[in-house]
């Protein structure tokens, strides 16, 4: 190996909970650097989970978040002039990152008046083990588990 390994950049939590895991949600919904409307934003939604849900809002977040975390995925590899579908293990960082991207989303996808409802409308689905981004990871799960035949060319 000629270079080093590049060094892993850990986010600071964030200003209300000092969670890294919000920090990264926060900083996944800002768009065009405004951070202040990403963060508003986001406690509003968790605002709106607080009155529905009889648990705390933040742990109704960080429950969506786990529902939503992909443990298998496949990934496209070309052997002798074909392409196969190979089911491989989401790295956990990554499997955060896909979790927080699906969240966001399909929150965008939804009706609601505002940002902060379908966010909330969103984790509150999601926390209940419903909604697209659980959906998604399904999806995602069912196509691993149909291509688990060609497992043997992960190398």
């Amino acid at each position: 190996m000629r270079k080093k390994k590049s060094e892993k950049r850990h986010t600071q939590g964030d200003p209300k909970f000092n969670d890294p895991l919000v920090a990264r949600f926060i900083n996944s919904i800002m768009k065009r650097g405004k951070k202040s409307r990403a963060q508003s934003i986001f406690y509003d939604a968790l605002e709106f989970v607080g009155t529905r849900a009889s648990v705390p809002s933040i742990d109704v977040f960080k429950k969506a978040v786990n529902n939503v975390a992909p443990v298998i995925e496949v990934r496209a590899r070309r052997v002798g002039g074909a392409t196969y579908q190979v089911p491989t293990e989401v790295r956990p960082e990554r499997r955060t990152a896909l979790a927080i991207r699906w969240l966001i989303t399909y929150a965008n996808e939804r009706s609601d008046k505002s940002m902060s409802l379908k966010l909330a409308a969103e984790l509150l689905a999601a926390a209940n083990g419903e909604g697209n981004a659980v959906k998604k990871k399904e999806d995602t799960h069912r196509m691993a588990e149909a291509n688990k035949a060609f497992a043997h060319f992960k190398w």
